[in-house]
C-alpha cells in the first residue's frame, strides 16, 4: 500500500484494491497487516461473507476493513461502529472519499450502545479486529488513542463477542483476528453466547517461526465441527511478503 501525504498531520493511504484509499492521521494509530489478514479471510472464496450481506464492523478505526470488505465482496451495506470521535471522522471521510455512501455508515458511538441503536438478529455477518491486550495489560503512558486501539480500555473481549452474537441472524458469520495466547478464552466465549467456532487459520511470520495471531469464523447457532486451513505464512526468507499475502493485498 501507498501513501499519499495530505498535510503534515493527515496521510492517504491506497488500498490498491478497486482504487479505494483511506485517510490517516500522522498521530493516530495505524492500521496493521493484521485487518488486511482479516478482510481476506471474511472474503475468501468458500468462507467469506455472502453477496448482498448486511454485516457489522465492530471498532471500525479509521474504517480500513469495512472499505476493504466493500471492495473485496459482494455486501449490500457494513456499518462500521468506533467510540473514537477522531477515528470515526477520519473513517467517514473515507466513506466519502470513496463513494461508498450508499453502502457504508459510520457510527460514533461505543460498541455496547449497538444493540439499541439497530435491530438485534438483522446482520449476517460480524467483523471485528479487537485490542489483544486485556485491562490487565496496562498502558498508563500509552497515546489515548492507541491505548483503546490496543487496550481492552471501553470494551472487553466478551462484549465484542456477546454483542457480535446479540446482531447476528441465526447463522450467521464471526469473523477475528486475535493473538494465538487468547485463543482458548476466545473459543469459550464464542461457545457461551452459541457462537460455534468453524474455521481456524494461524498465521506465521515465517516458516521457521512461532505462531503469534489467528483467523476465526464462527457461525451462530452452528454444529460442532471445526476445519483447520493451512498456515498463513507473511514473508520468504529473502524478507518480503509471500505470493498469497500479495494477493491479499491486491499486488497479485
Amino acid at each position: 500500500m501507498s501513501e499519499i501525504k495530505i498535510n503534515d498531520d493527515e496521510r492517504l493511504d491506497d488500498l490498491e484494491i478497486n482504487y479505494y484509499k483511506k485517510k490517516k492521521k500522522k498521530s493516530g494509530f495505524c492500521f496493521g497487516s493484521d485487518s488486511v489478514l482479516l478482510s481476506g479471510f471474511a472474503s475468501q472464496k468458500g468462507i467469506g461473507i455472502k453477496r448482498n450481506s448486511r454485516v457489522l464492523d465492530l471498532g471500525t478505526g479509521t474504517g480500513v476493513i469495512a472499505i476493504l470488505l466493500c471492495a473485496k465482496t459482494s455486501l449490500k451495506e457494513i456499518y462500521g461502529v468506533e467510540i473514537q470521535r477522531n477515528m470515526a471522522e477520519m473513517a467517514d471521510r473515507s466513506v466519502r472519499l470513496n463513494n461508498l455512501q450508499d453502502r457504508m455508515k459510520i457510527l460514533n458511538c461505543d460498541i455496547k450502545e449497538i444493540p439499541d441503536m439497530l435491530e438485534k438478529n438483522s446482520f449476517d455477518a460480524i467483523v471485528c479486529n479487537p485490542p489483544y491486550k486485556d485491562r490487565e495489560s496496562g498502558a498508563g503512558n500509552v497515546k489515548v488513542m492507541q491505548d483503546v486501539s490496543r487496550h481492552e480500555t471501553s470494551a472487553s473481549l466478551e462484549d465484542f463477542i456477546s454483542i457480535g452474537a446479540n446482531m447476528l441472524n441465526s447463522e450467521g458469520f464471526f469473523y477475528m483476528v486475535n493473538r494465538v495466547e487468547r485463543m482458548t478464552e476466545i473459543f469459550e466465549i464464542m461457545r457461551r453466547y452459541k457462537i460455534e467456532p468453524k474455521v481456524l487459520r494461524f498465521i506465521y511470520s515465517n516458516v521457521d517461526s512461532e505462531g503469534k495471531l489467528f483467523l476465526i469464523k464462527g457461525v451462530k447457532n452452528g454444529r460442532k465441527f471445526l476445519k483447520v486451513l493451512s498456515p498463513l505464512i507473511m514473508y520468504k526468507e529473502d524478507g518480503s511478503y509471500t505470493d498469497e499475502v500479495l494477493k491479499i493485498y491486491g499486488k497479485i
